[in-house]
């Protein structure tokens, strides 16, 4: 999770990005982790029950792909 310091999140450490550009599985999951609050307000949708009231969703789907998409640009980054 990422950590919060007086209201401003601390940035990744560099060679958290290079390990995560690399491969290394738990790089990346620390990555997603420091995204995950970002990922999840994109992903919010409004959507109305068969009676017209709205209900405030995480789009499952868009979240996943949202993550994949953080995930295979990761993988793709030059740190070096």
């Amino acid at each position: 999770m990422s950590q919060i310091n007086q209201g401003r999140t601390v940035p990744i450490h560099y060679p958290v990005i290079v390990a995560a550009s690399q491969g290394d599985v738990e790089a990346i999951q620390l990555v997603l982790s420091h995204f995950t609050g970002y990922i999840i307000t994109l992903s919010t949708r409004l959507l109305f029950d068969e009676f017209g009231n709205p209900h405030v969703c995480v789009d499952e789907d868009l979240r996943r792909r949202l993550e994949a998409k953080l995930v295979s640009k990761l993988l793709l980054f030059d740190a070096m």
